[in-house]
């Protein structure tokens, strides 16, 4: 069967040109013998709405939207995911038949998968769950986690505030702590999740003792470079099992590569292995 069309799509931020995802989307459209590309955007936040309207006209499929942009566009776009609208941010566009832009988000879907591509037997709801963070990253993982069943889950962020805000949008089984508690918040929990960016390269480490965590917790980092954070290290010196974002990273591009293309992309230790070597 020969393509009547090119294949496009793109990550669409400022900066972007540090973006796995062309590695990532680039090794998918070769592998399944797709002719196309996926391309790194670098779109300034005053050239969004004239980017975005141009996707259709350029025969793109859709694009990923990263940092700055990903609350920025549910002003523009013709439709938003409830799961998106829920979480306050869109990390994928998809353009209709039609033309028209629905916004998705697919941040905690491969959050979760990552999870459970690391741990099978995992479960949200084996015991409480300790978020660090109150931005994006975590309004994505700690959507999911509640969608997953979490029945505890204490939320820490530096600006207490913010944290009280994420709690009162989501209600649920959220309780949130302020920064000074985060020792002792970790008291019998099954699980520990850094969504800040404290402890990205160039970044200073988060300072969070685990003295009070169980050494039966999973610790897992959204960051993914470096591969092991400094909080993955210590927690790993101690025993317990860690998970690092590179999962997230491609197990979210998993169902938008299916959206814009029309074929389910697989995970594997080869893709991991060559997204890795990059890093």
């Amino acid at each position: 069967m020969t393509q009547e069309r090119f294949l496009l799509a793109g990550v669409m931020g400022w900066p972007v040109m540090h973006s796995r995802s062309p590695k990532l989307h680039n090794y998918w459209l070769a592998k399944h013998g797709l002719a196309g590309a996926y391309v790194p955007l670098g779109i300034k936040s005053e050239g969004l709405e004239a980017a975005l309207r141009a996707l259709p006209a350029l025969g793109f499929s859709g694009c990923n939207v990263t940092i700055p942009h990903k609350e920025a566009v549910m002003r523009i776009i013709d439709s938003v995911t409830p799961a998106a609208k829920r979480i306050g941010a869109v990390n994928c566009i998809v353009v209709g038949e039609d033309g028209l832009l629905d916004g998705r988000n697919n941040d905690g879907f491969g959050y979760i998968e990552s999870i459970r591509e690391a741990k099978p037997d995992w479960s949200a709801g084996s015991g409480p769950v300790v978020v660090l963070g109150a931005g994006g990253g975590a309004r994505a993982v700690v959507y999911s986690l509640v969608e997953q069943g979490a029945t505890e889950l204490r939320l820490l962020n530096r600006t207490f505030e913010r944290a009280q805000a994420l709690q009162q949008d989501f209600g649920g089984p959220i309780k949130a702590y302020r920064w000074e508690e985060r020792h002792d918040a970790l008291d019998g929990a099954a699980m520990l999740v850094n969504t800040t960016s404290q402890g990205m390269a160039g970044q200073p480490p988060v300072d969070i003792r685990l003295d009070k965590l169980p050494t039966s917790a999973l610790v897992s980092d959204i960051i993914y470079i470096p591969r092991e954070t400094p909080l993955l290290a210590a927690a790993r010196q101690r025993g317990n099992p860690t998970v690092n974002g590179l999962g997230m990273l491609m197990h979210q591009a998993r169902p938008a590569f299916a959206a814009w293309f029309g074929v389910e992309p697989e995970v594997t230790p080869e893709l991991r292995a060559m997204i890795e070597a990059t890093l």
